[in-house]
């Protein structure tokens, strides 16, 4: 089966930004086994590839793997996918583009700041830290101001900037936290706030930008800073920059995305 493939980069604002995705479009009615689906994000070996495929009323459906397995939600892939198929012949820059994906319907839209993204809120409830955590991820209890999780990850606040930055985990011991990834974030100068996040369970030590950890971060910083909009910056060795938009049980994910290669998976 012959399928256009892309790596996009998306969160950013130039080439070797943000964060690169695979986009490979299946045939309509394509019938796909998943351990095929993830061989070929295991061979593209970016923190995630989408699959694509039409459906007959219009939509799409798309699903998202690492390296290492399917996930239920995807911001910066999702991205991808979007940006790559307004670059197909057919479609019209206006059209909002609806997904059928894991965690339900998501739209897409172009806008003059972006291309926004609905997607579901994902909102933390405090908790108590469970061992091990500060040793993994390399800080301490009077560096934390906030421990929650949402329904996959943890989320710890830490008192500045600088700590967030300055973070070298423990990858091997943070492997063994029994969770999808973890979000550390804090206020900033030049943002609204900034964040990293690590996932080496699911394959991935750092991601470089993560939109699903935003519908968490969105949510989290509009109740703390008391404003809907916000600005952040995931401060990878990449960053890139996401917009968000908290309105209640959804929130906006707001971003650009650049093509760097187009390609045909044979086989």
């Amino acid at each position: 089966m012959n399928c256009p493939i892309s790596v996009i980069d998306a969160f950013a604002e130039a080439p070797f930004q943000g964060n690169p995705a695979a986009v490979c479009r299946l045939p309509a009615g394509a019938s796909v086994a998943a351990p095929w689906l993830q061989a070929v994000a295991a061979e593209m070996n970016l923190s995630e590839t989408a699959f694509v495929s039409p459906r007959r009323d219009g939509a799409w459906d798309l699903r998202w793997f690492t390296p290492q397995v399917e996930v239920d939600l995807c911001g910066h892939a999702t991205l991808a996918t979007a940006h790559a198929l307004w670059e197909t012949p057919g479609l019209a820059p206006a059209e909002t583009l609806l997904f059928h994906t894991r965690s339900g319907r998501l739209t897409c839209r172009r806008r003059p700041d972006g291309i926004a993204m609905d997607f579901p809120a994902r909102r933390p409830a405090g908790i108590t830290p469970p061992a091990g955590l500060f040793t993994a991820l390399g800080t301490t209890p009077p560096q934390t101001l906030w421990v929650g999780r949402d329904v996959e990850d943890f989320l710890v606040e830490l008192t500045d900037e600088t700590a967030v930055r300055a973070l070298r985990p423990d990858f091997a011991s943070l492997n063994k936290v029994e969770t999808r990834g973890v979000i550390v974030t804090a206020r900033a100068v030049n943002y609204d706030f900034v964040s990293r996040f690590f996932a080496p369970r699911v394959g991935i030590p750092e991601d470089p930008v993560t939109g699903s950890a935003h519908c968490a971060l969105a949510t989290y910083w509009a109740e703390r800073l008391g404003r809907d909009s916000l600005r952040g910056w995931q401060a990878s060795a990449r960053g890139g920059a996401v917009r968000v938009e908290s309105r209640g049980d959804r929130v906006t994910l707001i971003g650009h995305a650049i093509t760097v290669w187009r390609g045909e998976w044979v086989g």
